[in-house]
């Protein structure tokens, strides 16, 4: 196996071991019996359990962005309700993950606050660009997709924890509330054409086959 190769396998071995136990309960030994290498193999790559941590959700982030690119074939509203499902399935795939980072041993790591920053840096002008081509002002659209951002982040922590609504109402709340933020009837691609309000399973139908983590 090539050195890039060996390093996805590694990182491939690791982001399983992390979905299915808390960042505290994994140790270095773990990762290195699952991946059927040594530990000293394992250090030679990732000099510690939280090195290679960072570089599973920095691949995982990018792998996000690169899924949830703008589609000008899309309008926004189904643009944005894809990736808010995909953001909230990558919370159903990892829930240890969103405990970690946002409330747990990492939430106050430089590297992962730094990826996450990014991640919301980019999905936020995203939003901005699109808001703007469609006749918002800069200033105002600003100010309402950093702060529905951190309102989406914080419920998908919160809802992972507790899961005592269910994920449509889940969507259907942070849908919501980027219509108040923004003034845009985004509400109505969900509740309108498609007809998903009726058979309560539209949040299946936006989900496609978008995976990986996400930080916001």
């Amino acid at each position: 196996m090539k050195p890039h190769q060996r390093r996805e396998h590694l990182l491939d071995e690791g982001a399983a071991l992390f979905a299915e136990k808390p960042y505290e309960d994994v140790w270095m030994e773990d990762i290195a019996a699952r991946a059927g290498v040594s530990r000293a193999t394992l250090y030679h790559y990732f000099a510690s359990k939280r090195d290679i941590y960072v570089a599973i959700f920095e691949r995982a982030s990018g792998r996000f962005l690169a899924r949830v690119s703008p589609d000008p074939h899309l309008p926004l509203a189904e643009q944005l309700a894809i990736a808010l499902d995909a953001h909230i399935q990558s919370f159903v795939d990892h829930p240890f993950e969103a405990v970690t980072i946002n409330r747990g041993a990492l939430s106050d790591d430089p590297a992962i606050q730094a990826i996450i920053a990014e991640e919301l840096n980019i999905v936020g002008r995203r939003l901005v660009n699109e808001l703007v081509a469609e006749g918002h002002l800069r200033d105002a659209v600003e100010i309402a997709v950093e702060g529905w951002l951190a309102f989406v982040r914080a419920a998908c922590v919160k809802w992972i924890q507790s899961q005592n609504i269910s994920r449509v109402d889940l969507t259907d709340m942070c849908l919501r509330a980027f219509e108040c933020a923004v003034g845009t009837p985004q509400a109505a691609f969900v509740y309108g054409s498609a007809g998903y309000a009726a058979s309560g399973d539209y949040t299946a139908a936006l989900t496609a086959d978008v995976v990986d983590g996400v930080a916001w």
